[in-house]
Parts: structure tokens; sequence; C-alpha cells
């Protein structure tokens, strides 16, 4: 087979809109000296499959561009995206700050895994502040937040949370998977590191299994070694699904928000619906953080029923729902529904023992999903 240039276009090569996908474990190289480059430091999707591909690189830059990061670095999930991070920045002995609405995974690592390992976890409430100082210690190392948490939708003051730690060397973290890059930007808030579950509304399709990591400059150096040493990569079908998905997001986003708002506030006014919980509601509790800190709100919020319903109300609510599908994760076009009670809570919480209908709001008519709601809602009344 006849060598080329590196970098000369193949005499057939044709031009597309979006990246070809590589499947490769192996790299060829042209020369020694080829290869020479392709061996040094740091990461750069050239040398073996397991440092990524080119469509993988070229998603990592347009989102580190997008969240205003140093850079970004692609995972095979959101929960392992969140792995990497709390391993990349804790050791033995250290203490970890994670906030109590975190994504219930998150935590299951942290008391399994980190605690395993001799690092002390430790949560924080769900609406922290500047009064995140008094739980503080000489050897707290990171400092993990979800704002808003993924089934509770409490938020925390993310400036005022970051201000209080920044004469420490600890690593601020926020999952800003609801929010997307769109409507928060995490490095405007001072935070050091950024987490996406990119399977949900950057990939938008619900077939994406994808996490996402962006860093500032003064911790990517960190995060790059332990990346690289535990070979962390995505697959190429995931990376391009996403590129694409990041394209149309603030279009799909508009009408999320969008509908997502007209389906809250008329919850809000049906007879059998005791809350609705959404950060751009003015009856939620910190709506003044959101006003403050995003500049949009996602399509995903919860509503709680004025009379508590038994198993059999909930499966006679949902089973028969036409437009709203049962089911996990959220940002694609199908309406999902999911029944949430939370349990594991260290802290005092506004909704022990109730609960929570978890809505994602999918590109579906709007009217077709009120008369689903409202049709499901008949049924238990």
């Amino acid at each position: 087979m006849k060598k080329t240039t590196p970098g000369d276009p193949e005499p057939d090569q044709f031009l597309t809109v979006n990246p070809p996908i590589h499947r490769a474990s192996t790299v060829l190289y042209e020369s020694y000296e080829d290869y020479l480059r392709a061996d040094r430091r740091p990461y750069h999707g050239k040398l073996y499959g397991t440092y990524g591909s080119p469509v993988q690189l070229e998603l990592e830059s347009a989102l580190a561009e997008l969240e205003g990061g140093h850079a970004c670095r692609a995972c095979h999930s959101g929960l392992d995206a969140i792995e990497t991070v709390l391993m990349a920045f804790t050791r033995s002995g250290d203490h970890a700050l994670l906030c109590d609405n975190v994504y219930g995974p998150t935590r299951d690592f942290s008391d399994r895994v980190l605690a395993k390992y001799g690092v002390e976890v430790e949560y924080l409430p769900p609406t922290v502040g500047s009064d995140v100082d008094r739980f503080l210690k000489p050897n707290t190392r990171i400092l993990y937040l979800e704002s808003p948490g993924s089934n509770t939708f409490e938020l925390q003051d993310v400036p005022a949370v970051v201000e209080a730690v920044k004469t420490r060397n600890v690593v601020t973290v926020l999952d800003n998977t609801w929010a997307t890059p769109l409507f928060c930007r995490p490095f405007e808030l001072g935070v050091d590191v950024s987490i996406h579950s990119a399977s949900k509304y950057i990939a938008g399709q619900s077939d994406t299994l994808l996490g996402t990591i962006t860093a500032n400059e003064e911790r990517f150096a960190e995060l790059e070694s332990f990346y690289e040493t535990i070979e962390r990569f995505a697959s190429p079908e995931s990376c391009y699904t996403a590129l694409k998905g990041l394209r149309s997001l603030s279009v799909r986003l508009a009408h999320h928000q969008a509908a997502g708002l007209e389906v809250a506030r008329w919850l809000e006014e049906h007879t059998a619906v005791e809350t609705v919980i959404h950060p751009a509601l003015v009856s939620h509790p910190e709506h003044h953080l959101w006003l403050r800190h995003m500049k949009g709100a996602s399509g995903v919020f919860g509503f709680i029923l004025k009379k508590e319903p038994s198993r059999e109300e909930v499966s006679r609510f949902l089973d028969a729902m036409d437009v709203f599908r049962i089911g996990l994760s959220w940002g694609g076009f199908q309406s999902l529904i999911k029944p949430v009670r939370v349990t594991d809570r260290v802290h005092p919480f506004r909704y022990r023992d109730r609960t929570i209908f978890r809505l994602s709001i999918g590109l579906e008519e709007v009217g077709r999903m009120k008369t689903d709601i409202g049709e499901a809602l008949d049924r238990i009344r």
C-alpha cells in the first residue's frame, strides 16, 4: 500500500459535515520520527486507541470552549467521569465534602470506594453557601457540588462556597448536567472542575453513554495525569453522537425550557398537586440563586401530590401514561417520569417520606403532555 505524507489528503478523500469515526486500537506510523512525536505527552489521541480518537478530541475541544475551561476529557459514562474526578484529586487521609443531594451513584461510590481507601467522606447541607467553612478540616481536599440536585433540585450558593475555600488547597467540583454549559458557566462561578453526564442533554437521543470532565488550567495537569494512568477514554461512536447533539443543543434546550415551565406552572394550579419543585419558579426556595447563577432552566423538575400515594396508586398513575414513559436519565426527545423516595440523606430534608415524581420534559407537543398527566392524576383521585 502506497505511503502518504502525513497531512496530505487521499486522492479519493471526500469532505463531510461530521467527522469520520475511527474504530481502532492500533495506530500506525509512517516513520520512527512520527512515532516519537506521537509518544510525547501530554495526551493527544494519536498514540493508541485508549488515548482517544480524532472525534473525541474534537468533542473535548468544543466542550472546553463552550464551558470556558482550560481543557476537557471524555469518559465512558457520567458516573465514570465522577469517579475519575473523585479519585484523581484524593488520596488516603484526605477529607472529601459532598453535597447531600448528589446523584445516588456518586454517594455510593464515595461511601463504598473512597472510604474503603482511607478517604473520609462527609456530606454538606444541600443548600450550603458561605457557611461551608464550618465543615472544612485541615485535610479537606475536594468539595463536590450538584446544583440543582438531580432528584430534589436544591441549589447551592456556588460562588459563596468557592469564596470560602479559595485560600485553601481544596478542589471545587460542580456537576453541571442539569443546566448544561448553555445555562450555567461553572468557571465564571469560580469552580475548578465541571462534570457532565453527556448521555443526557448533550447527546440528546437517549442512546449514548458518555461523561465529560472540564477543568481550569490550575487543576488540569493533575486530572490529566490520572486520566492517562488509568487509560480513561470514550468510544468513538459515543463521542460522534455527542458532538452532533452539541450542535443542536441550543435549539432543543429552548423547547425543553419553554415546555417544562408551561407544564410546571400548569401543575402548580392543579388541585391534586401540593408542590412543584422547579428552580425557575418563584415558589422554589432557592429561586434567587437560580436567577443569580443561571441563564435558563432545563426541562427536568419534580412535583409532589397532596395525598401521598400508595404503591398501588403510583402504579395506576404511571402504568397507563402515554406520552410520559417510566425511565431513568433525561434530556432526550422522549418525555420521562420516575417516582423518587429519598432515604439516604444525612441532613434535614424538605421532602422526607414523600414521593417525588421527577419529570423529564421531551420534545412532544405540550398540550399532549398536560393531557397525559391530567388523565393519570384523575385515575388516582
